[in-house]
């Protein structure tokens, strides 16, 4: 290659990734109106109703990024030994690391569960449950009554989570099961694809793309094996000569791939009828997408490539994402993902609702009916505390990321090295040793 690839940006797009995360579950929890493109029928839209602005909010666009930089991340070193023609060690090193990848996930979701399960069952989030708020009524857990039912319940959640996609005291951990299988399918084409010439690798990178899109899997089967392809190109030593050779497709196609892709991924969860432009999406969507597909995240998956395919080709892009404050919030991005939920659904709701819950109403009857909703704070006391909140979060992910991710990644290492036979440095003398 003319110079190495900058794969820094990865990390910055992954950080962004866990803020647009917490940006949507902020959303759906108060401002439930803005994934519609207008809060009622022929009214005008509010400022972050409209194209653009909205994906900062809907955030649906952060899971997607997951899967993109899953498929990227998974084939990055593996492709790189490939063209070096080191095919045994990139065989040994696709082994460990698909071994290695259901700890890495499994161990810290479960202690995250087991932390989340904890304090439920001391009523940390009956105000949640509580409050005069749809999302955080759906998503806060349930205290269960007796300590032989919550062991069960927590042992069970956590076996959910990794056989249906379900954890009723994490749901936001739903992502974690789609996100190991893809990684999987990731390594083993990888295996299967070793052997192959480069043009037909990329060939089957971009019929899996296609695959997973009639499969209507448009985001973690789709983007993950376009973030392969991408990691395959970006790597193409022809590819990135033309790129070095030529400014123009950083200057014209990056803008064009940006504004395009942000447009699409603008595209609104509920009620696109109600405004001209997200109408016509809806219309275009017949033709362009496959039958009972999920449109919002087809729109976003198709947005998320073409603002990758912007950043591909350009440096301005890349050194932005790579930016230290962005790679700090990339480092924390898995942390933040697995503790934003469960403090949201106790500090910040304290923070706007108050801790003291509403009392049962005795009817005439004698029967017991759940007291009022807890309203919701001012204005000015939720701009005021939402930023106390968010230092509470990455306060909390940058004390994870230090101890608990750390302990997690010695504990994986310790399976490794007990599981995996050393690897044999000597082929020659290996093969003097067999029968002739």
């Amino acid at each position: 290659m003319s110079r190495p690839e900058n794969v820094k940006w990865v990390d910055g797009l992954r950080g962004l990734a866990s803020v647009l995360v917490i940006s949507t579950h902020i959303t759906r929890g108060f401002f439930l109106d803005l994934m519609k493109p207008t809060s009622e029928v022929d009214t005008p839209p509010k400022l972050f109703q409209y194209p653009f602005l909205r994906v900062l909010t809907q955030g649906r666009i952060g899971v997607a990024i997951f899967a993109l930089v899953t498929g990227y991340v998974c084939a990055l070193k593996p492709i790189r030994q490939i063209r070096a023609g080191e095919r045994n060690a990139m065989f040994n090193g696709v082994s460990r690391s698909a071994f290695r990848r259901v700890p890495r996930l499994i161990l810290p979701t479960a202690i995250a569960t087991t932390i989340t399960w904890f304090f439920c069952q001391f009523g940390v989030f009956q105000v949640a449950e509580k409050a005069d708020s749809w999302w955080l009524n759906f998503s806060a857990p349930r205290m269960t009554p007796y300590i032989g039912e919550a062991i069960y319940s927590l042992l069970l959640e956590m076996i959910m989570t990794w056989s249906r996609g379900w954890n009723m005291y994490d749901h936001h951990t739903w992502t974690m099961l789609p996100l190991l299988k893809s990684s999987m399918l990731v390594f083993i084409f990888l295996f299967a694809a070793a052997y192959c010439k480069t043009r037909y690798r990329i060939m089957l990178e971009l019929g899996l793309f296609v695959y997973f899109y009639i499969s209507n899997d448009s985001t973690f089967g789709m983007l993950s094996f376009f973030g392969v392809f991408l990691s395959d190109l970006s790597q193409d030593p022809t590819h990135q000569s033309w790129c070095n050779a030529r400014k123009w497709p950083g200057r014209l196609l990056t803008p064009i791939f940006f504004i395009l892709g942000l447009y699409l991924a603008s595209y609104p969860e509920a009620e696109p009828g109600w405004m001209p432009w997200s109408k016509a999406m809806e219309d275009w969507s017949h033709y362009i997408f496959p039958r009972e597909n999920d449109t919002p995240r087809f729109y976003t998956a198709i947005g998320l490539i073409f603002v990758a395919l912007g950043i591909h080709f350009s440096n301005v892009a890349k050194s932005f994402l790579s930016s230290k404050y962005l790679l700090w919030f990339g480092k924390h991005s898995f942390a933040v993902y697995l503790l934003h939920g469960s403090l949201l659904r106790s500090i910040l709701a304290w923070m706007y609702f108050g801790v003291h819950l509403p009392r049962d109403i005795i009817v005439e009857d004698g029967g017991i009916q759940p007291g009022p909703p807890l309203q919701i704070c001012g204005r000015f006391q939720f701009w005021a505390l939402l930023p106390v909140w968010l230092g509470i979060v990455y306060l909390s992910a940058f004390y994870w990321t230090k101890y608990v991710d750390p302990w997690c990644a010695r504990t994986t290492e310790r399976l490794v090295k007990y599981v995996f036979e050393e690897p044999q440095t000597d082929l020659g003398a290996e093969k003097r040793l067999l029968p002739q």
